[in-house]
């Protein structure tokens, strides 16, 4: 691992450790959900005048024909305020660094920037009752003049999505996200999935394990799986690390860790 990889994750622990110093536990209060680490979104907002911050680094790598590229992600931001207690508006970037090796050999053309931003709205749509799941409706647009030049596209990007969840038992919940997004240097539209299990080890120990992909109107289809573990600090601390890898042709390997903090207006 780069020197750089180790400093960040570094700074994420103290950076976790001050905002935790900071939490105030109160039992009355629910623990926080997140949309991270899974690319399932979660089928509820975060309520009226609730500030989050959903953080983390990931690390992914693709190889064809002896031809290897690394991408390290140092930061997935997503920050997420409730505007009203439906409804959230979402910001999010990721600052990614991508190496090329060929033939072992690694290249000097480094790529580093910001992604496109994320500007989006979550808003509440059902309550889950009985057969009945919760649901929630996602939409994101990603301008393309937010974005670094070595992360620039062509064209700006759009998606939403159906976000809906079940509770199986006390310790167990199923979430999956049904949409489209349009973008990212294509005009075609691709139909996106995701189901994810939720188990609850203990009070503070979580597991969760998923499959997710994207089905364009007129290329091959794409599907991942990716599990991971959190732990709950607080109610509104919570830590994770996952990882995973492409069922079909593309993603060799996923890692990531982070963290979510919630900072909840005074009573």
């Amino acid at each position: 691992m780069k020197l750089k990889n180790k400093t960040l994750i570094l700074g994420t622990v103290l950076f976790s450790a001050v905002f935790s110093s900071f939490s105030q536990e109160n039992k009355t209060v629910e623990p926080l959900v997140t949309d991270r680490p899974d690319a399932t979104e979660a089928s509820s907002t975060v309520g009226k005048g609730v500030l989050q911050f959903e953080t983390g680094a990931l690390y992914e790598s693709f190889e064809d024909n002896n031809v290897k590229s690394e991408d390290f992600t140092y930061n997935t931001m997503l920050v997420r305020y409730g505007i009203l207690d439906n409804l959230e508006f979402r910001l999010g970037w990721n600052f990614i660094e991508g190496q090329t090796t060929v033939n072992g050999n690694k290249l000097d053309d480094i790529t580093s920037g910001l992604s496109t931003l994320l500007l989006g709205l979550k808003v509440d749509i059902a309550e889950e009752n009985g057969a009945m799941p919760e649901i929630a409706l996602i939409g994101h647009v990603f301008p393309v003049f937010s974005a670094s030049t070595d992360y620039r596209p062509e064209t700006t990007a759009v998606d939403f999505r159906l976000s809906l969840s079940h509770t199986l038992s006390e310790k167990s919940s199923l979430g999956y996200n049904i949409g489209a997004q349009w973008g990212n240097d294509s005009s075609e539209a691709a139909a996106i999935y995701t189901i994810a299990y939720g188990y609850s080890l203990s009070d503070k120990f979580g597991f969760y394990a998923e499959l997710y992909g994207d089905l364009p109107e007129d290329s091959s289809a794409n599907h991942y799986w990716d599990a991971g573990f959190t732990y709950l600090a607080s109610n509104d601390l919570q830590f994770d690390i996952y990882g995973g890898t492409s069922i079909t042709e593309g993603q060799d390997l996923l890692l990531g860790l982070g963290l979510s903090y919630r900072i909840r207006k005074a009573d």
